[in-house]
């Protein structure tokens, strides 16, 4: 490797804006900042939440007024 013109790589602390978490690894960053970590991640915490449709799409209608094909016939 060429000497100089690589960056510095070092040890940063790197901030969660949802949770607040932080933890250290290695970036040319002095400092990270991610949306979700892996701490409040759904997905690694083990509690996804999965929204029925039906009940979305009635709320929709019930926010616009439309009514449902059940309703026209």
């Amino acid at each position: 490797m060429k000497k100089g013109i690589h960056p510095d790589y070092k040890t940063v602390t790197y901030r969660c804006t949802t949770c607040g978490n932080t933890f250290e690894g290695g970036s040319t960053l002095d400092e990270v900042v991610v949306d979700t970590c892996s701490n409040c991640h759904p997905f690694y915490t083990g509690k996804k939440k999965r929204g029925k449709a039906a009940g979305r799409v009635e709320r929709f209608n019930q926010r616009y007024g439309r009514k449902s094909d059940e309703d026209e016939e």
